[in-house]
């Protein structure tokens, strides 16, 4: 007896211990410099598609139903320069330098009379919050002018909602929905960056906006305003910096102008790999073909991270990032659930997604949502994995349980033969692919083990990575599919009401600070993973492992009120910072600097 108790628990630790192998090989081979970082669209993708693609074939997986390929494709603007674009007000021509089009504006031309509108912010009525620039203006037919970002001096508590409908986009769509023909956008002198151009790649969609629109320079908006008698640029953003309701726009008058946009954009096809087992034979009983549980992760990274996403040192710029952690390990995790589940009991089919573009903003999962070809009334549930390789003290956070109320429930029975310290959090509006799901509303659930200071550089390494708990990741994942898989019923979906506490778009968020915050952790603080190489925090002493409690005057308790904080602080202005570390209490100064 005691013979045969042993020879289990030696068969339990081998089939772990090999498992263990399994996701360590999955990581070094989608990490290793032969993949050159898997940026989305190159040859370093390709591989990697081919070598997942050749995991699912070895794990007897199929294609989707109707499909002879695991690959879909979908296409992407991977590139785009501005060739010619141009803005004349009556006999005057903008300098060549003077203005840009924005990466998502439509090929084409605007004339029209200009009005002011400014910072082109519209909130939806229903976020109780009076606030809209067009109010009292018509620019049916004629070319806005907006400034770019938010009001400057307006409390923490307004910027906070004003912040997530600040972004070009946003401003460009509402300036469309108006009736306008053109959208001029002006980076204002009292903000960061003053008077310098929007950056064209800060949009990787392939979608345009359906209006004409550029950035210009403050030397080209201040011509303009050579027309407004009683003040001057640097003066109406003044008066709009409180964020009064009551301080709109106007219209510049005698003015005609006509803005001609050219751009030339590269379109890339990028490929996501799904594949997928069908109900099992024995469980034909109430088993359902047309019914699936769908567990993702993307597998692109950064490539040589010349994308402007890296936070490579100096010395790093150039070098492939290999991206283990970032997501080398939820390719794995996903990998091994797949092996795991083969052979296993399960009521609905169970598909395995692996996304590309989410690096450039979820293109792949979005793409894939769009296309129908697993359509979402279809999906029981999703389950992703991003960043799962490098957990610290037991911890797995498992976000967007919000999203429906059967989570709390599986999660808790599926982690007692697991055993995690488990961190929730009912958040689904996340920077991963959870997201392209959530707003398909289907019930979401993504794990994660928490950021690092090796986040998004070349020193992202496969030796960096905890196999042994990445493995238990992977155990918990199929732990808890199989039992989607098996449910009854299908779970309800929950409309999480998105906070003010979520930010803006990547292009409404200004101060740079260079902390990387340890999202796993429960403290009462903000946690540091890390801070970035020659970063206004490394300079300013900070480092990973401090404990902020402060920060510009403000108490930080949790993530939420750091971002709060960074919505009042000044580019170039210098605050202070109370942190602890090794049980004691410090103080330093931090100067935040604009966010190229």
């Amino acid at each position: 007896m005691r013979h045969g108790i042993w020879s289990l628990a030696l068969t339990v630790s081998l089939s772990a211990s090999l498992s263990a192998q399994d996701v360590r090989s999955h990581v070094t081979t989608l990490a290793s410099e032969a993949m050159g970082g898997r940026l989305t669209g190159t040859e370093g993708a390709a591989k990697a598609a081919a070598y997942i693609v050749s995991e699912l074939k070895r794990l007897g997986i199929s294609p989707l139903p109707g499909r002879s390929d695991f690959r879909v494709p979908f296409e992407f603007t991977s590139g785009v320069t501005d060739t010619g674009s141009s803005f004349r007000v009556g006999d005057w021509d903008a300098p060549d330098d003077g203005l840009r089009g924005l990466a998502f504006s439509e090929v084409g031309e605007a004339s029209g009379s200009i009005v002011f509108a400014g910072y082109g912010i519209t909130v939806p009525e229903s976020q109780d919050f009076g606030y809209d620039s067009y109010f009292g203006l018509e620019v049916e037919d004629k070319i806005v002018l907006v400034l770019r970002y938010f009001p400057e001096d307006a409390s923490q508590e307004v910027k906070s909602v004003l912040a997530r409908y600040s972004g070009l986009r946003y401003k460009a769509r509402n300036a469309r929905e108006r009736g306008a023909k053109g959208l001029l956008v002006v980076t204002g002198p009292r903000s960061p960056s003053a008077g310098e151009l929007a950056a064209l790649n800060f949009d990787t969609a392939a979608a345009g906006s359906g209006i004409v629109a550029a950035s210009i320079t403050g030397l080209v908006a201040d011509k303009l305003f050579e027309n407004v008698s009683d003040k001057t640029l640097e003066q109406a953003q003044h008066d709009l910096d409180s964020a009064n309701p009551h301080v709109g726009g106007f219209d510049i008058p005698d003015v005609t102008a006509t803005l001609t946009v050219k751009l030339e954009r590269e379109t890339g096809t990028g490929f996501n790999v799904v594949g997928y087992f069908p109900p099992s034979a024995s469980t034909a009983e109430g088993a359902s073909e047309d019914r699936f549980v769908l567990v993702g992760a993307h597998y692109d990274h950064l490539g040589e991270g010349k994308q402007g996403s890296s936070l490579a040192g100096a010395d790093e710029a150039g070098q492939i990032h290999g991206g283990a952690d970032d997501n080398a390990s939820g390719v794995a995790a996903v990998l091994a659930i797949a092996e795991r589940l083969k052979g296993r009991e399960r009521k609905s089919s169970v598909a395995f997604g692996f996304w590309s573009g989410e690096e450039m903003g979820l293109l792949g999962s979005g793409a894939f949502v769009a296309s129908k070809v697993l359509a979402s009334e279809a999906l029981t549930a999703y389950v992703n994995f991003d960043m799962v390789g490098r957990m610290r003290d037991n911890k797995l956070v498992l976000q967007a349980v919000g999203t429906s109320d059967v989570w709390p429930r599986l999660i808790e029975q599926t982690n007692v033969p697991v055993g995690f310290d488990v961190q929730t959090s009912e958040d689904p509006y996340l920077p991963t692919d959870v997201t392209s799901f959530n707003q398909a509303e289907v019930p979401s659930v993504n794990f994660f083990t928490g950021s690092h200071s090796e986040y998004h550089k070349p020193s992202d390494r496969a030796e960096l990575i905890n196999y042994e708990d990445l493995d238990r990741v992977a155990r918990f994942g199929a732990l808890l599919t199989e039992k989607l898989s098996n449910l009854d019923e299908r779970p309800v979906f929950i409309k999480v009401a998105r906070s003010s506490q979520a930010g803006g778009s990547r292009d409404s968020v200004r101060a740079f600070t260079g902390t990387i915050p340890d999202y796993a952790s429960d403290v009462e603080g903000l946690l540091l993973g890390g801070v970035i190489e020659g970063g206004p925090a490394e300079e300013a002493g900070l480092a990973a492992g401090d404990l902020i409690k402060e920060f510009a005057g403000q108490a930080i308790t949790n993530i939420y009120d750091y971002t709060y904080a960074l919505d009042v602080v000044k580019v170039g202005e210098p605050i202070d910072v109370v942190y602890e570390r090794d049980g004691e209490t410090l103080k330093t100064t931090l100067t935040p600097r604009a966010r190229k």
